[in-house]
């Protein structure tokens, strides 16, 4: 897929699932802009404040004067019921929702001909484990966004979003019930997500809009039962 003279946000891009979309992009010829509390080559700071958010769209309109693909992936946990206050659900919320409708916003007005929005979701937007909430209230915000945007940026930009399932950002091989536990039987590393979002924001995708594609290796869509398959809880 070719990028050549695209300019490609990305929130969460120093790092993990983030820098491996930034990477890919960067393969295909566009033009990346960062921004991260992480250090990054374009942009550091913290996403969750509203000020700057604009910073930061200021600079990127003002050095390219459109976006092309906006990327909403940075992301964080700060636990739930057990431990979670409510500043730090709350500055979750701010991250994960708040950010992502902000940036969007920020852009709308100069969004290119063609452009698309990629929403990084997560499995948890539909299965749990304990003490998860206020990550987990943040990936179902966004995949709801999702499908809002997709609505009020018709003619504008595609809006869909991507549901990660296990992503080792390290890139490790896993072995054993790890990987078996997958239907695929492997756990998935960033390239899984980086190259339908690569996909997403290309022409080839100009018929999806207000989508979530899970990418978890099957594993959401198994069912599990005590003693069957294999299976036991002990």
């Amino acid at each position: 897929m070719d990028f050549q003279g695209k300019v490609v946000v990305v929130t969460g891009g120093a790092a993990g699932i983030g820098k491996t979309i930034c990477e890919e992009f960067k393969k295909a010829g566009a033009k990346v802009c960062v921004i991260d509390k992480a250090e990054n080559d374009y942009f550091v700071g913290d996403i969750a404040d509203e000020a700057t958010l604009t910073a930061f769209a200021n600079k990127v309109l003002a050095e390219n004067g459109k976006v092309d693909c906006l990327i909403n992936n940075a992301m964080l946990s700060r636990g739930g019921l057990e431990d979670c206050s409510y500043d730090d659900f709350n500055y979750v919320l701010r991250v994960g929702i708040s950010a992502p409708f902000m940036l969007t916003k920020l852009f709308m007005n100069h969004f290119a001909e063609g452009a698309s929005v990629v929403n990084i979701s997560s499995s948890r937007d539909r299965m749990s484990q304990p003490n998860t909430e206020s990550y987990t209230a943040a990936k179902g915000g966004i995949a709801a966004l999702t499908h809002a945007m997709a609505m009020t940026l018709v003619g504008k930009a595609r809006v869909n979003s991507i549901s990660p399932g296990w992503i080792d950002t390290d890139f490790t091989v896993y072995q054993g019930p790890d990987a078996y536990q997958h239907p695929v039987g492997r756990v998935g590393h960033p390239l899984d997500i980086a190259n339908m979002v690569l996909y997403l924001c290309s022409d080839k995708a100009g018929f999806i809009t207000g989508e979530n594609i899970c990418i978890d290796g099957g594993m959401t869509k198994q069912m599990i039962y005590h003693n069957d398959f294999g299976w036991r809880l002990s």
